[in-house]
């Protein structure tokens, strides 16, 4: 068995359009020049960092670190999760290399720089892991799910302008606006009597409070309640969501009259057939069941 202090860096070298690939070499140094001991693998394609992470779990490492964006982090937790052994909780740290860094943005918006000094100076915090049940499986997450308009935006944004960052994202939204679909989704919160199928126009299900870089969608989450922070935008108008949009960046959007937000312990769905979500910064298409947390089972370095 290896690993023992040491982190495993899952390296997606393509992240942020190959800005990764020229950017990690600097960032590592830095890190062992502060006494961080790491080694790297990486990915070479879509979806690999789970099986990776789990290889690393299986060799005896305990410490994982996402070198890349959103997507990376995603992959390893779900290499890493469901854990078959329920010992103590993982560690996993951030080189945010890639173009979307959601969750770190919960602690900074130094990126980089941030991330080294938290792991030099050995900081963490406990991070509860929400789990997804759908028609074909499960899968977890740290960030939020998200359906309707905001996964919208994330489905364009990752079949036409992945490249583009933050202006792939601006683009997303007003091509979503100029489409602008509002549709109901059934959903039950913590054993309510009857599902939601009111027509709304997103619903998203969070751990932390950003999506897409800079989005506050979720401003009253916190990583470590062991809660899932529950906002629905109800059907507001084009003119209405193109008024209130900047409202999305501050988190004062649950403050229309047409939003709503709770914190709960589980959410059914009723769905009759698989939808576009967005899990982390992945585009999927789901027939999502139910969600539940599993509280501090991960260590953040933050």
């Amino acid at each position: 068995m290896i690993g023992g202090g040491r982190f495993l860096a899952v390296v997606n070298p393509a992240a942020g359009g190959g800005r990764c690939r020229k950017l990690v070499p600097a960032a590592l140094d830095r890190l062992r020049a502060g006494g961080v001991k790491v080694d790297v693998v990486e990915t070479d394609a879509p979806g690999q960092g789970a099986q990776l992470a789990r290889d690393g779990y299986a060799r005896g490492y305990r410490k994982f670190m996402a070198v890349g964006g959103d997507g990376t982090s995603y992959e390893i937790v779900n290499g890493l999760f469901p854990r078959r052994d329920g010992g103590e909780p993982l560690t996993l740290a951030f080189l945010p290399l890639g173009t979307g860094n959601s969750f770190l943005r919960e602690f900074t918006d130094r990126g980089v720089d941030h991330a080294i000094e938290a792991l030099v100076a050995g900081r963490s915090q406990p991070c509860d892991v929400i789990r997804l049940r759908h028609a074909d499986g499960v899968l977890h997450y740290i960030n939020l799910l998200a359906i309707g308009f905001a996964a919208d935006v994330a489905t364009l944004r990752a079949r036409r302008f992945s490249a583009w960052g933050e202006l792939g994202y601006q683009a997303s939204i007003f091509i979503s606006l100029a489409r602008f679909r509002r549709r109901p989704f059934p959903v039950r919160v913590d054993g309510d009597a009857e599902f939601d199928r009111r027509p709304c126009l997103f619903l998203t299900f969070s751990n932390s409070k950003f999506t897409g870089g800079t989005m506050m969608i979720a401003p009253n989450a916190e990583v470590n309640d062991g809660l899932i922070e529950y906002v629905r935008w109800g059907p507001i108008g084009r003119l209405g969501l193109i008024r209130n949009l900047s409202t999305l960046y501050d988190g004062t959007h649950i403050e229309h009259p047409l939003a709503e937000r709770r914190s709960a312990m589980r959410i059914d769905f009723r769905l009759n057939d698989p939808v576009d979500v967005m899990v982390d910064g992945e585009v999927l298409t789901l027939q999502c069941q139910t969600l539940d947390v599993l509280p501090s089972v991960l260590n953040v370095v933050v």
